[in-house]
């Protein structure tokens, strides 16, 4: 039996209705601090649902609404800057994994000196380690595909580096998974979102550092996902798939605190850093079919288990996963369609390693430049 340590210490309220749980929270005394981003939380009244029930606990709130899709360190920098000028007691991420990423990260640096980028290990980042806590952070995801409520880890772009950061410090320590929340994402949107959480559970399933706790999470995230995503993105009203998918993006929030996500990820990253209009949920769809079947010979026994909980009886997850893509008319994303040139594979590649290369050190055998390029060319359309 392979050793392994436990350590999730987020308080997570899980259901229809639980941004009421705010109200009695416990969260320190004073004016907080929200950050989402878009106009979607403001126009379908969940800014201000979770402003009155904060009010109903006491406090003042600062809103901060600009972040972007892929987060940049300029969001970071910002919302640090304004919750230190308002004297803010804890922050808010409303949102997807943009707003709770920049939330976590903004966290931190209105505690530390010095810039967000001297605490992310890769790329440019200088690997420092945070002095002191974080301003406590309150997760509330409006989406269901990066799991970032039940996980410590940031991803932040700086120029052309997209980097995932993060450590003990900035676990959140309350989120809120409410399904109503959800119900209005776009149909594109639903299926982007849950194949990162299905990915988060698959790679933590095959990484090296995987055990049975992670491994646990993972195969029931995966059966989730497999029963219910179709469903949800045919049908964004249905209250059981939404839930059902919401709480297989938590449960692989799990599996990212408890394991860790592979190489796959760290290609994403490098095609999104690139191309920020490549959301990252399909940017993970048009890499994978090559990238599970660069590894599929190598641990056949955990692709049967991971096809079994998508419902395939035979053990095929590359066919399982290239249906359920089918299933949520994903199947027909072209990278080209994103700027994605084929010229630069080489380029992609070198920063897959460079900004991220920790997650190749868990794949389940070694990937080289090479193979990165061969799976890059083998997903282009």
């Amino acid at each position: 039996m392979k050793n392994f340590s436990y350590y999730i210490p987020t308080r997570i309220f899980f259901g229809s209705g639980s941004v009421a749980k705010l109200a009695r929270a416990g969260l320190p005394d004073g004016k907080g601090l929200l950050i989402t981003g878009g106009s979607s939380t403001t126009k379908l009244g969940y800014v201000d649902r979770v402003c009155e029930a904060l009010a109903q606990g006491g406090h003042e709130m600062v809103i901060y609404r600009d972040v972007q899709p892929n987060p940049t360190i300029e969001n970071v920098r910002d919302c640090a800057r304004l919750a230190r000028q308002e004297g803010c007691t804890f922050v808010i991420g409303l949102g997807g994994g943009s707003s709770i990423d920049t939330a976590k990260a903004a966290a931190a640096m209105a505690t530390n000196d010095g810039d967000w980028w001297d605490y992310v290990f890769g790329g440019s980042g200088k690997g420092q380690k945070l002095k002191n806590q974080p301003l406590p952070i309150v997760a509330i995801t409006t989406t269901a595909g990066t799991g970032t409520e039940a996980d410590p880890w940031t991803v932040v772009t700086n120029g052309q580096e997209k980097i995932g950061g993060g450590n003990d410090k900035t676990f959140p320590t309350l989120s809120i998974v409410d399904p109503d929340f959800m119900m209005s994402v776009p149909p594109h949107l639903t299926a982007y979102q849950g194949f990162d959480a299905l990915f988060h559970a698959c790679e933590g399933f095959l990484a090296t550092c995987a055990n049975p706790v992670s491994e646990m999470f993972s195969l029931q995230a995966i059966t989730l996902i497999g029963k219910s995503l179709a469903k949800a993105v045919a049908d964004g009203s249905d209250a059981d798939a939404r839930a059902n998918v919401a709480l297989a993006n938590t449960l692989a929030g799990f599996v990212e605190s408890l394991s860790s996500c592979t190489s796959e990820h760290a290609i994403e990253h490098a095609l999104s850093g690139f191309h920020p209009n490549l959301p990252h949920g399909a940017g993970l769809i048009l890499i994978s079919l090559a990238y599970y079947r660069h590894f599929a010979p190598v641990c056949a026994d955990k692709f049967a288990q991971m096809a079994h909980a998508l419902g395939r009886a035979d053990g095929d997850f590359v066919a399982a996963l290239a249906d359920l893509q089918a299933q949520c008319k994903v199947d027909t994303l072209k990278m080209s369609d994103f700027g994605v040139d084929n010229t630069d594979f080489g380029k992609y590649a070198d920063h897959a390693f460079s900004d991220m290369g920790g997650l190749f050190r868990v794949d389940p055998q070694p990937l080289t430049r090479q193979d990165v390029m061969e799976i890059l060319a083998q997903s282009y359309h």
